[in-house]
Formats: C-alpha cells, structure tokens, sequence
C-alpha cells in the first residue's frame, strides 16, 4: 500500500470548508485503491497573519519541502492586503518550488449549464497551460514619491527564453497526449520586446513538434473565441498574466468557477507540487455552506495523477461526472440547493 504525505493548507474564506471536504473524498476513495493518505494541517493563511504578523512561519517553506503534496484550499481575507496575502505565501512558494507549469482544464460536463447556446457536454475541453514563475507577476519594479503628486509606480514583467521554453515544451507534450493542437496566446503587436520573445521561442518550440498544429492569438482575440468557439481549442499555452484571465473566462463558459481545478506543477519534482481551486477564498459566502467543492476535488484529481495514481484519479472524476450528470446535489452556483457537505457526500456515494 502506497502512503503519501500530504501537506494541507485551508487558507482563508471558503478554502477550509472546501478543502475539508476534499480530505474526506480522498480518504474515502483511497481503499478501494491501496492508497492511503498522511495529512498534515498547517493553519497558514490571513488568520495566521493577524496572530504573528506573518503568512507562515520563517521555516514554512522549508517544513512544505518534505511531503508530496500540498492542497490548497485559498488565500486572501478583505482586511490584509493582496500585497502581503498573495506575495507572502502562494507567489514565493511557486517560484521557490519552481512550480513553474500552472494547469488549468476547462470541460463542460453533462448536467452543467452553460451560458453559451447550443454546446454539448464534453464539446468545450481544454487545457491552459500558464507560465507561473515569471512574465507579468515577477516582483521587480517599485514606487517613488510615494503619498505626492509626482508618485511613480514601476512594474517590470521578466521573460526569459529557458521560461517560455519549458512551459511550452510542456504544452506541446500535452497536446501529444490529446487532439495535437497547440495555441499560444501573445500581444506581440502592442509589447514588442517580451511578447515577440516569447512568439520566436513558441515558433522554435513548435518546430520539434511537426506533429502538432499550432496557432497564434493575440489575446483580445483569444478573448473572444473562448466565447465565440470554445471547442476549437485543446492545449493552450499563455503568459502568466493572459494565462490567470483567460481561465477565469474559460472556467465560467463551462459553467461555474466553482468547477475550475488547477495544479502548480513542479516538473523536474525537485520540490512539492500545489494544488487548488481556482475560485478563491470568496469572503462573500465564506462560513456558510454555499461554496462549491468540486473545484477542490477535481483538484485532488490532478493531485492523484501527478502522484501516478491513474485508477484512482479516473475513479473520483467518474463519481464527479456522476453527481453532476444527476444534478441532485449541486450548489448554488449550478442552481441547486445543496450545501457544500452534501455535493462531497453524493460523490463520496458515488465512489461506492
């Protein structure tokens, strides 16, 4: 029997209770599987900042570097800044852990609703693979004059070749796996120096994969096709900046972001890989029930299969498929009733 360490981390606003009921699927699929899971709960997040005036302790994330994995549930609360929840705790660890590849799948599952007319289940089904070390986030820039009228901001995006190779290259072996068609996201006719570095580098990549088909959109138009004919893409690779938005777009065509997994994925497995919804801490709902755990789920479903457990990974997406097929127990986001204990108990149900 195979035993993983996993590290957990509910976080802030909804990211507890979702992640919660994660654990609880998990533990309830591992049986049939041979698997078992070692948890480790670390109360990291906003509401350790209010305790100790910090995201995490000074030796967090050299404590992160013993397990498997970590799930993540969400961070950010209404009075810390973004500037201290998000650039303390999730940014660093991506770029410390080398996390570089951040993946994002988009499907549109039966019994969902989608906004768009006439798209059939299983019709809208991409992979976004977003670059998640550098580009617009790196933390190089600064402020000046700060408080009078001459203030000035700066905010440097850094890209560099090695880092629109790798994500690429790991676009392209994805789209191998699938419909072999590779789009690349850019703005290369407005930010003449970053983008038209990262176009030469999608060119160089794609000429080692003849057996892909490749497109190029500037963003603004990928926008509008991800509205406008969303089942014309498979793989997509973007910019950590166009990556995050436009998976914010595709998570809501397919019918809720309360359905968006991602995984942030150390390749090499020099380090823990992360995973968690997409939605994030939502203060708005937080503490009442309402919140969706699929997204968290079908992020333990990414998490099972970078661990290599295949079986088990098919085995909860199925039970997922299952209870959103039903439409007997989904959240209000999907126009149901149910609360967010009772979609894990229906798939937890459903494994059986």
């Amino acid at each position: 029997m195979a035993t993983y360490r996993i590290a957990v981390i509910g976080g802030d606003g909804i990211g507890p209770e979702v992640i919660d009921q994660t654990v609880r699927v998990l533990d309830a699929l591992a049986p049939h599987h041979r698997i078992e899971f070692a948890w480790t709960h670390l109360p990291w997040g906003c509401g350790y900042y209010r305790q100790t005036g910090q995201m995490l302790p000074p030796d967090g994330f050299t404590q992160l570097r013993q397990f498997d994995a970590i799930l993540f549930g969400a961070v950010g609360s209404p009075d810390v800044p973004d500037q201290i929840s998000v650039h303390q705790l999730l940014l660093p660890m991506r770029r410390l852990f080398d996390q570089y590849v951040n993946l994002r799948p988009a499907y549109l599952f039966a019994g969902v609703p989608c906004p768009l007319v006439g798209k059939q289940p299983g019709s809208i089904d991409m992979l976004v693979y977003r670059e998640n070390t550098e580009g617009e986030y790196s933390p190089v820039g600064g402020r000046l004059y700060v408080g009078t009228p001459d203030e000035i901001a700066t905010q440097t995006a850094i890209f560099t070749r090695r880092g629109c190779e790798r994500i690429m290259r790991a676009a392209f072996e994805a789209a191998r796996r699938r419909r072999r068609k590779v789009t690349s996201i850019t703005k290369s006719n407005a930010l003449v120096h970053t983008f038209v570095l990262w176009d030469e580098t999608f060119r160089a990549v794609a000429a080692d994969y003849p057996d892909v088909q490749t497109q190029s959109l500037l963003v603004d138009a990928a926008a509008m096709d991800f509205v406008r004919k969303p089942e014309s893409f498979d793989v997509v690779v973007a910019s950590n900046l166009f990556g995050d938005i436009l998976t914010d777009l595709s998570a809501m065509v397919t019918g809720s972001v309360g359905l968006a997994a991602s995984a942030n994925i150390n390749p090499q497995r020099t380090a823990p890989s992360l995973f968690e919804p997409v939605h994030g801490s939502a203060p708005d709902i937080a503490g009442q029930g309402k919140a969706n755990p699929l997204a968290a789920i079908l992020s333990g479903q990414l998490m099972l299969e970078h661990l290599g457990e295949y079986a088990a990974a098919s085995h909860l997406r199925r039970a997922v498929e299952q209870v959103l097929a039903a439409g007997q127990a989904l959240t209000p986001d999907l126009g149901g009733t149910a609360s967010t204990k009772q979609t894990a108990d229906a798939v937890i149900a459903a494994l059986a």
